[in-house]
């Protein structure tokens, strides 16, 4: 465990559900303190209960972090609850389907209000909270949808993705002068509850394409964020982490057939 994360002020935005809800986990169990943000506080209340009975430190917040008054109030919150903010993980999004001839104005604006402006919002927000300590982690949460791959329906999802990345590249420079770093995980396929409903069909052509032969899990994609937002990562910035089992590396499908026929 990475003993420098001991005691630090976290929040973690779209934490109640799925990966943010394993950052949660990762972070209260390696002795943070943390904001678990959610625009519903019930359930953000709940994740938050759940870090308490492990033995750690959490509060839960509700925010609508697509504003500014939203992250705001959020670092406020933290900043009055644990006397300052050491990590922001922008983990916040959403990923409703609809195909480009069928989507609305108003379908893409969501998205990209949901993933991308709240991660700008979220640092601005944050920026101001750390760099009077001269020190800051902030880990945005991307995707391999957007930055490396496509998929029908996600146009909009896939452009907010790829334009965290280069936001984050852009205010890595920026914060530097301040000891903030600004990185971002990429999870690949990673097994959520709102994967495990799909059918099982489904589920085994996508691990059938992957090279480790399994779905990632949560806690290894929270594994990366806490080493990005760890003192050991002190002079890693502006770099996209991918946790992803190397979904990406193969040219074509047939790679991982030929890749066997070779053992």
């Amino acid at each position: 465990m990475l003993a420098s994360l001991r005691g630090k002020s976290v929040i973690v935005t779209g934490g109640t559900k799925g990966i943010g809800r394993g950052i949660v986990r990762g972070f209260g169990a390696a002795g943070a303190r943390v904001l678990v943000v959610s625009r519903n506080g019930a359930e953000a209340g709940a994740v938050a209960a759940e870090v308490a009975a492990a033995g750690g430190t959490a509060a839960g917040f509700a925010a609508d972090v697509s504003t500014p008054e939203g992250n705001k109030a959020m670092v406020e919150a933290a900043v009055e609850l644990y006397d300052g903010l050491d990590v922001l993980c922008a983990n916040a999004g959403i990923y409703p389907a609809a195909r480009i001839e069928e989507m609305t104005v108003e379908d893409f604006d969501h998205v990209i209000a949901t993933n991308l402006r709240s991660t700008f919002l979220s640092t601005a927000a944050a920026i101001g909270a750390m760099k009077g300590r001269g020190r800051g982690r902030i880990i945005i949460t991307s995707s391999t949808t957007g930055p490396s791959t496509g998929y029908p329906g996600w146009a909009h999802y896939g452009a907010s993705k790829a334009g965290q990345l280069g936001f984050m590249r852009t205010a890595a420079i920026e914060c530097a002068r301040y000891g903030i770093t600004v990185n971002a995980v990429i999870p690949g396929a990673i097994m959520t509850e709102g994967l495990a409903e799909l059918p099982e069909a489904f589920l085994d052509r996508i691990t059938a394409a992957l090279p480790p032969k399994r779905f990632g899990t949560v806690d290894e994609v929270a594994n990366g964020v806490l080493f990005l937002a760890s003192d050991e990562a002190s002079y890693v910035t502006g770099h996209a982490l991918a946790v992803d089992g190397g979904m990406t590396l193969p040219e074509f499908e047939m790679a991982l057939d030929d890749s066997a026929s070779l053992t």
